[in-house]
C-alpha cells in the first residue's frame, strides 16, 4: 500500500535545535490556501533553455511567434533560483518492500514569483551524514534550469535498494537545492509523516529534477 509521506521543512543546524526556517510557516500556510497545479506540472512549468537552439534551414518565425519566444526567454532569464522557505516539499513512499522501492519527491513553488531548480536535490537519509550520489541510470540534461511558475511542481526520486540484511532504517531525510555551479543552498530536515514513517535501504541514489513524475506506472 502506497503511503503518503508529508514532509515538513525545518532548517538543519540552527541555533535552536527544533526551530523552523524563516518563512517555513508561511510556505506551509500558503500551501493550504492556494490550490495546487495538476500533478504533472503542466501549464506552470517550462524549461528555462527551451527554444534556445535554432535548427539549420528552419523557417523564420513570424513576428508574433518571435515576440512570444523572446518573452518566454526573458521570463526564464528573470527568474531567480528557488529557495527553501518558498518551496513546499512532499514525498510518497512507492512500492515499499518491493522491487522499485523509492521516495517520490515533489517540490512546489509556493512563492509569488517564478523560480528555477536544476540538477538533483542534495539528499541525506536519517542520521547518515553521507550525501546520496546521482543515479547512473538517470537521463542526461540535469544541468538545465527548470523554471517553476507559482504553484508549479518539479519531481525527483530517491531510489532505495534494500538487500534484506544489514540495512539502515530512518524516518527522516534532509534536502538541499543546488545552483548551476553545483553549490548547495541551506539544508532542510524533512520529517516523515503518515502511517508508514520508516524506510530501509542498503544503497540509495537520486534522480534529476523533472517536470514529469519518474516511475509513473
Amino acid at each position: 500500500m502506497t503511503a503518503a509521506l508529508a514532509l515538513g521543512l525545518t532548517a538543519c543546524g540552527g541555533g535552536d535545535g527544533g526551530s523552523k526556517a524563516a518563512g517555513g510557516d508561511k510556505a506551509a500556510g500558503t500551501a493550504q490556501s492556494r490550490p495546487a497545479s495538476d500533478g504533472d506540472g503542466k501549464g506552470g512549468t517550462e524549461q528555462a533553455d527551451s527554444g534556445a537552439d535554432t535548427k539549420a534551414g528552419g523557417r523564420s518565425a513570424t513576428a508574433a511567434g518571435g515576440s512570444q519566444e523572446v518573452a518566454s526567454k526573458d521570463a526564464a532569464t528573470a527568474a531567480r533560483q528557488c529557495v527553501g522557505d518558498e518551496m513546499l516539499v512532499t514525498a510518497v513512499h512507492r512500492f515499499a518492500g518491493q522491487q522499485g522501492d523509492h521516495l517520490l519527491v515533489t517540490a512546489s513553488n509556493q512563492g509569488t514569483k517564478p523560480c528555477w531548480v536544476t540538477s538533483f536535490p542534495a539528499v541525506r537519509l536519517g542520521d547518515d551524514g553521507l550525501e546520496l550520489p546521482h543515479s547512473k541510470k538517470d537521463n542526461p540534461g540535469g544541468d538545465k534550469r527548470i523554471t517553476l511558475q507559482p504553484g508549479a511542481k518539479a519531481y525527483s526520486a530517491v531510489n532505495l535498494f534494500d538487500y534484506g540484511s544489514r540495512h539502515q532504517t530512518a524516518q527522516s531525510l534532509a534536502i538541499a537545492l543546488r545552483g548551476t555551479d553545483g553549490h548547495q543552498s541551506p539544508s532542510y530536515s524533512v520529517v516523515m509523516k503518515g502511517q508508514k514513517q520508516q524506510f530501509t535501504w542498503n544503497e540509495a541514489d537520486v534522480l534529476n529534477w523533472n517536470t514529469k513524475k519518474p516511475y509513473d506506472f
